[in-house]
């Protein structure tokens, strides 16, 4: 039997739209978000963020839940509509309250704020003239991320300046799956990647020169495929998809540069780098969070412009259809650390979606339990190899608003009655109190 050792860190995630709601209090902006769940077909039976779970008026039963798992960190986003409604310009009184008050709540149930800047969820009227195609988009993040640090400084230890920035360059501009769900050429997608990039670059230089107190670091969603066999042209394939999808993020970050092999792939296409950029993008970081959900396995195929496609498996899935992979998180730390050396690494993302029931007022989620099961074992053995693997936070604390899926898909270890905001902790709920307090062993 192994056990993670006693300093390891324990926390819980949400993101601001997915939980809080109140979409039209106390002065908040209309979000990207909010006019993409408008939008028909868009979300899920057209479901949208405007109540959620509403969070902004029930924090303070969601924080006493909390403290009873025994938690040491809570990881939250901040919503820019609530904080600068304009996207820049004048700040809202009442969005700093808000988070203030939720802060200091976290922290005097005993509990460490995370903070993520941002999480998807920014004002409109920066959409309007582009969103991240944008470069002006880059700087209003960056004088948001300094109103931030002001606001809120003396609250939080920890900062995550972007969340997964794959899923706000590819999947918003790029495949059409997220607000505000364009499906736009690779010029536009290079230009996304490259101003979300230069973004976190913004906000490591505020805070650096701003003399804050704390840490600062950025989560991604890196996608590090296996080969579906061991043929030169399947490892080929895998390696050029990781190219595509995450040595963008993660080459900039640590080295500096693009990789080379997206300019030979697109020579009609080129990242609008600007002198200074790659030293404000490669400033060296306090950490790194990483958000693992699934890996899959990729194989070479001539028959498809990028010259790869997905190979089938035969994993078992869960509700969204991600096949349960709990060694390719492994594979995926092992290929972080040898390859990039970032230094202390978070787990700020992992959980599993299952089609949970209410049976006599108990949730019996033991596919979810064998999920996180599986994959606190792999994190242990990550630790005990020598990866510098400092904390494990689990998606979602509970059930919420997923993204274009709406309130189908539930991550969550407490379930949310959305018709009357009732919360009821699942078995999952109680299993993890029991990891996080040290009685289980893996």
């Amino acid at each position: 039997m192994k056990y993670f050792p006693e300093d390891f860190e324990f926390g819980v995630a949400t993101a601001s739209y997915q939980i809080e709601g109140a979409g039209d209090a106390d002065g908040r902006s209309p979000s990207v978000w909010d006019a993409f769940a408008a939008r028909e077909g868009a979300v899920f039976q057209g479901h949208n963020g405007s109540v959620a779970c509403d969070h902004y008026h029930r924090y303070k039963e969601d924080i006493a839940l909390m403290k009873q798992l025994g938690i040491g960190t809570y990881r939250l986003s901040l919503a820019w509509p609530r904080i600068l409604p304009g996207g820049t310009g004048e700040v809202n009184p009442k969005g700093i309250e808000f988070y203030r008050n939720l802060l200091t709540e976290i922290r005097n149930a005993g509990i460490e704020p995370a903070v993520t800047l941002y999480h998807w969820d920014h004002p409109q009227g920066l959409e309007d003239f582009g969103g991240w195609r944008d470069r002006r988009m880059a700087l209003a993040y960056g004088e948001y991320a300094k109103v931030c640090f002001d606001a809120f400084g003396d609250l939080v230890s920890r900062w995550i300046t972007i969340n997964e920035p794959f899923c706000i360059a590819h999947l918003s501009y790029f495949m059409g799956q997220h607000a505000p769900g364009l499906k736009l050429g690779v010029q536009d997608l290079f230009n996304s990647v490259h101003h979300v990039n230069l973004a976190h670059g913004l906000a490591m230089e505020a805070f650096r020169k701003g003399g804050y107190q704390g840490e600062i670091g950025i989560t991604l969603n890196m996608i590090t495929p296996r080969p579906a066999t061991g043929t030169p042209e399947d490892r080929r394939a895998a390696d050029l998809y990781t190219d595509f999808n995450t040595r963008l993020f993660t080459d900039p970050l640590y080295r500096g540069t693009y990789p080379a092999s997206l300019a030979a792939s697109y020579p009609d296409a080129a990242f609008p780098v600007q002198p200074g950029d790659m030293d404000l993008i490669s400033a060296k970081t306090d950490f790194i969070g990483v958000n693992f959900y699934n890996e899959s396995a990729v194989k070479a195929d001539p028959t498809t412009p990028e010259g790869y496609s997905y190979a089938p498996d035969g994993y078992e899935k869960t509700a969204m259809g991600w096949p349960v992979t709990p060694l390719g998180l492994l594979r995926q730390l092992r290929w972080l650390h040898k390859e990039y050396n970032p230094g202390p690494i978070y787990i700020t993302e992992n959980g599993a979606a299952y089609p949970d029931q209410v049976t006599e007022g108990r949730v019996h989620d033991q596919d979810r339990i064998e999920y996180l099961r599986r994959h606190f074992a792999v994190c242990v053995e990550a630790v005990e190899e020598g990866i510098p693997l400092k904390g494990y936070y689990l998606w979602s604390f509970m059930d919420n608003f997923e993204w274009s899926h709406g309130y189908s898909k539930r991550f969550g270890i407490v379930y949310v009655d959305y018709e009357t905001q009732q919360r009821i902790p699942k078995d999952s709920f109680y299993y993890y109190r029991e990891v996080v307090n040290g009685y289980e062993g893996f």
